[in-house]
């Protein structure tokens, strides 16, 4: 991953604690996913500030699964996250960990704080602690258990783990001030009963920690030295830290970072678990989704999404970025490394009535003209051809410098080509243009040094493969789709999200493409090869087009 331009708020901190030699000058991060659905990019850009920075100092990375709450976690999820970090480019080498490696251990923590007065097993119920804990501006009271000796506490602890109680009845709770005004230490619960199946333990565990009382010492236990979290933990940081205080265990530092929010979708689990079940979309990795599986199937690249996080930065506010700008560095990164290939979605045929029937010849075109080493391929040329519909006029406007009748236009790699007749069906549709060539000019240029304003792609009727084309464009119709309170999210879901184009025609050279291969058609956009395309089916995803057109097409409205 790249490094960052600037020294960004995190790199001072840490630079200062090099300079002190605090840690002695490790530097060791981790992302620590919930496994309770797919990565998006604001998980990208988590990836990339505690990977990048570990990188970046020559240390170490983990990939942690918070796996405390069994319900909401499957083994999908766990390879997926697993998938898309490695994607990424995130080594975390042999560093492939869980919260539940050290359950065990964070037990003996707790039996630790129950001996010290620290923490009591208390029997009010979810309702009756939320009742007891007050608010901000209303102290809350104690509760009943508070004052439970260690030894009742100790043997009622043992007890929930060996499954004597029943779900809720009782929790662990640590005992620090329930006047303090911040509401995270008013003794937060650190265990919950649980009677469920546990996608790496089993049903080893009936009693489960919370995510406050693991955070800290799943850091501590690994030796990070700086646990990076979003902002929302800024308010959990003094409780971070009194666990590791009153334990007198190793103590990492936390440093809090603002999330990163894209316009026209939503970045939250929560609601993308949404659009799958209510079947907004077709599954995580619909390529519509800011998940990053989508975005892998849709065709963006790592580098792009790496460059993408890297001009984003890291801020301490929350802040939103164009999505647009996203797509600028997929087309940044495309444009260098994707091979250009022509493709007619929208095919009319085209009969070239001076090259002979039955013949062929085969042409030389420029596999990335940004890349001197791509090299070239060969296409076939034929009597009958399909252009893009869009690139012939009847009665063209003064600035359509593409096909129309008795006009001369390029045939990108072939020759100059004059419209003569248009054929139409009954319906008056034209279905077919009558055209001549101008032998002098094969390869697109004329010896006698008579130019065209018109250069438009075609494929060979002869040699052209049947594709599926999947347009995919924004998810929503406005930036905030999160940000009208008074309606759903999915009242604003964009209905020409996607558009599938059948009957397509593309070079035969595409069919050979492995899946998920990207490649640019020329004067169309960047597209791929869908993981469920076949032999016999083959299916394009459109990445992004070679222009932004959202804008304006926004103006118009």
């Amino acid at each position: 991953m790249e490094e960052s331009q600037s020294r960004d708020f995190i790199r001072q901190v840490i630079d200062e604690d090099n300079k002190t030699g605090k840690y002695d000058g490790r530097v060791h991060t981790r992302f620590p996913p919930e496994p309770n659905g797919y990565l998006h990019i604001g998980s990208a850009k988590a990836i990339w500030v505690n990977y990048g920075i570990a990188h970046e100092y020559g240390g170490k990375f983990n990939l942690r699964f918070d796996d405390t709450n069994p319900i909401a976690e499957e083994k999908e999820f766990i390879d997926a996250i697993v998938e898309d970090v490695k994607w990424l480019g995130a080594d975390f080498e042999d560093r492939l960990l869980y919260s539940s490696d050290y359950f065990q251990q964070m037990y003996d923590y707790a039996i630790d704080l129950i001996k010290k007065g620290k923490a009591y097993v208390c029997d009010l119920s979810a309702e009756e602690m939320k009742e007891y804990r007050g608010d901000y501006t209303t102290p809350g009271r104690n509760s009943p258990s508070r004052e439970r000796p260690v030894e009742e506490s100790l043997d009622l602890f043992v007890r929930m783990k060996t499954g004597e109680f029943p779900d809720g009845s009782k929790t662990l709770r640590a005992k620090i001030d329930m006047a303090h005004p911040n509401m995270n230490m008013r003794d937060p619960p650190m265990y919950r009963i649980l009677h469920a199946t546990h996608p790496h333990t089993g049903d080893e565990w009936c009693i489960y920690p919370i995510y406050d009382w693991a955070h800290g010492l799943e850091d501590s236990i690994e030796g990070i030295t700086h646990s990076l979290c979003s902002i929302e933990f800024e308010n959990h940081r003094l409780l971070y830290d009194w666990f590791l205080d009153e334990l007198d265990i190793y103590h990492p530092q936390q440093i809090e970072f603002a999330r990163m929010n894209v316009s026209f979708t939503v970045m939250s689990k929560r609601y993308l678990k949404e659009l799958v079940e209510g079947d907004h979309v077709n599954g995580w990795d619909d390529p519509r989704m800011p998940t990053i599986a989508g975005m892998r199937r849709r065709g963006y690249t790592p580098t792009s999404i790496r460059e993408f996080c890297n001009r984003a930065g890291i801020a301490k506010k929350p802040n939103t970025i164009a999505f647009e700008l996203l797509e600028a560095c997929v087309r940044d990164d495309l444009n260098k490394i994707a091979p250009r290939f022509m493709g007619v979605l929208d095919p009319l045929k085209v009969v070239i009535t001076n090259f002979p029937e039955g013949d062929s010849e085969v042409l030389e075109a420029i596999n990335n003209p940004e890349d001197p080493d791509a090299g070239t391929r060969t296409i076939p040329f034929t009597r009958e051809l399909f252009i893009e519909r869009t690139d012939f006029m009847e009665e063209p406007f003064k600035k359509f410098y593409r096909l129309a009748p008795g006009r001369e236009v390029r045939f990108r790699y072939a020759y100059f080509v004059t419209c003569n007749e248009v054929i139409k069906d009954d319906n008056g549709e034209v279905v077919e243009l009558r055209c001549t060539i101008d032998p002098a000019t094969k390869g697109g240029d004329s010896p006698d040094g008579r130019k065209v304003k018109g250069t438009i792609h075609w494929v060979s009727a002869d040699h052209a493969v049947d594709a599926e084309v999947m347009l995919y464009d924004r998810l929503f119709t406005v930036e905030d789709p999160m940000g009208h309170p008074d309606k759903p999210f999915t009242e604003f879901l964009n209905p020409d999200s996607l558009k599938a184009l059948g009957h397509c025609k593309v070079e035969p050279a595409i069919a050979d493409l492995p899946k998920g291969a990207g490649f640019q058609f020329e004067r169309t956009g960047y597209f791929n090869i869908d993981k469920d395309s076949a032999p016999d089916k083959l299916v394009l995803n459109r990445t992004v087009p070679l222009r932004d057109s959202w804008a304006r097409i926004q103006k118009g409205r």
